[in-house]
């Protein structure tokens, strides 16, 4: 195949497939849009109905209310004739989007004010809220591409469902409902946060429809002068100052993503340390600069292991006064040489050794003070039979520090008798305090 031919059937191939104007009729795609533009009637208590839903959705944190809410609304119609104004340099039609895009702008702030007022509900963690309140270029970009996508599906013969994903991707809704949080609560944080991601979502949906339009030829309304070309231009530089916030932000979400990124590389590559596990870890962006906590478990992080977590750090371009480190789950752990081991194991010994001595003195003193109170009745008994065999019972016992000695005999032992018995067991038992009972 020769280049000519090549670039024959290149040309005809895109010719075919990249060609739109067949598949499009720009007269009745104009009408529709023209059409829908005014809000009276049914689309007024609609568009008040679809802002309760999605403001529900923003306080509850349901992604799917929230979705639902913007396939329901009617929002687009206005910001796409201005757009379509703009591009056909119809005067009236501009003037017409500006004044129901005005009309469609006071619903929804009165309606997502109102629910954020008398809401019982309460907002812990509003991520939903949060998203819409630090608009980026990456809004712009959803914002223009969504635009593009709208007004094609506006203008094709064959109607499909392109303009429900262009709803839900452009997100109008949310951020109308953002700014009623933030006038109910006062955070005007929220609401120009809100209000602002709202203005950029219009202004590029109607610039995108703009060029769309001139790309399709949309029929003109009057003929463009010197003076409309110089007021398309003071639009564009208009769309210029509204883009440099959005850069800003959209440097701050690369940096904070890209933080987050080598973190959880750095973490990744650096999970053990020797004896310390990271097992958990944070980053903080809200703070400048950045942060990194870690959070450790094992042994504490010696000097030399927290030098490699610093140098590992550094090659992910994060810095160590950026890192912070959580050691309540270590514990300490001492490296003992042999001598430490040895004299460690002897200070051990010894000191089960004394407890052992401290143990048997005690128990020796127990078994002592028991012998103590134990009386030898059966060796006492037969010495006083060998002596008195008249004697048949014989009973010892103790009476608080008495000891009573109790007798049962034949016949009658004589008060000498008796008298001598007492002083014996006297001293067989060496104390004083001796009793003897007679039956």
């Amino acid at each position: 195949m020769t280049y000519k031919e090549f670039k024959h059937k290149a040309r005809k191939f895109f010719r075919q497939h990249l060609r739109v104007t067949d598949y499009i009729d720009v007269h009745a795609a104009s009408e529709n849009i023209r059409n829908n533009i005014p809000f009276r009637g049914p689309t007024i208590y609609i568009l008040f109905a679809a802002i309760v839903i999605a403001s529900v959705g923003l306080n509850v944190n349901s992604i799917p209310v929230i979705i639902g809410a913007m396939l329901v609304s009617p929002l687009m119609s206005p910001i796409i004739g201005f757009g379509m104004g703009l591009g056909t340099n119809d005067t009236k039609l501009l003037l017409r989007s500006l004044k129901n895009l005005g009309i469609m702008f006071a619903i929804s702030l009165i309606a997502s004010t109102l629910y954020f007022l008398v809401t019982p509900l309460e907002t812990d963690n509003p991520t939903e809220l949060l998203a819409r309140t630090n608009p980026s270029i990456y809004d712009v970009m959803i914002a223009f591409f969504g635009g593009v996508a709208g007004i094609l599906e506006l203008s094709r013969k064959e109607k499909g469902t392109v303009i429900s994903g262009v709803a839900i991707a452009t997100a109008l809704m949310p951020p109308l409902c953002t700014v009623g949080y933030g006038i109910a609560k006062l955070n005007w944080h929220y609401a120009g946060g809100a209000l602002y991601l709202f203005f950029i979502n219009c202004v590029f949906i109607a610039l995108a429809t703009f060029l769309v339009v001139k790309f399709l030829h949309f029929p003109m309304a009057e003929e463009q002068d010197r003076r409309s070309w110089r007021k398309i231009v003071s639009y564009c530089l208009l769309i210029l100052v509204v883009l440099v916030p959005s850069f800003f932000s959209a440097y701050s979400i690369v940096r904070e993503n890209r933080f987050a990124t080598e973190a959880r590389h750095f973490v990744k590559e650096n999970q053990t340390v020797s004896g310390t596990y990271i097992f958990d870890y944070t980053t903080d962006t809200s703070v400048k600069p950045y942060t990194l906590t870690l959070r450790l478990a094992g042994e504490q992080l010696s000097n030399d292991s927290r030098a490699k977590l610093y140098t590992a750090a550094e090659k992910h371009g994060i810095r160590h006064e950026q890192i912070i480190f959580e050691e309540d789950a270590t514990i300490e752990i001492r490296r003992l040489n042999e001598t430490e081991i040895m004299k460690d194991w002897l200070s051990a010994t010894e000191e089960q050794l004394r407890q052992r001595d401290d143990s048997i003195r005690s128990l020796n003193a127990q078994l002592d003070a028991y012998a103590a109170l134990v009386l030898p009745s059966e060796q006492i008994a037969a010495e006083l039979r060998s002596q008195w065999p008249e004697i048949n019972d014989v009973t010892l016992a103790r009476a608080d520090e008495s000891i009573i000695l109790l007798l049962t005999t034949a016949k009658t032992i004589s008060h000498t008798d008796l008298e001598r018995i007492h002083n014996w067991l006297s001293v067989r038992l060496q104390t004083p305090k001796v009793e003897v009972i007679v039956r």
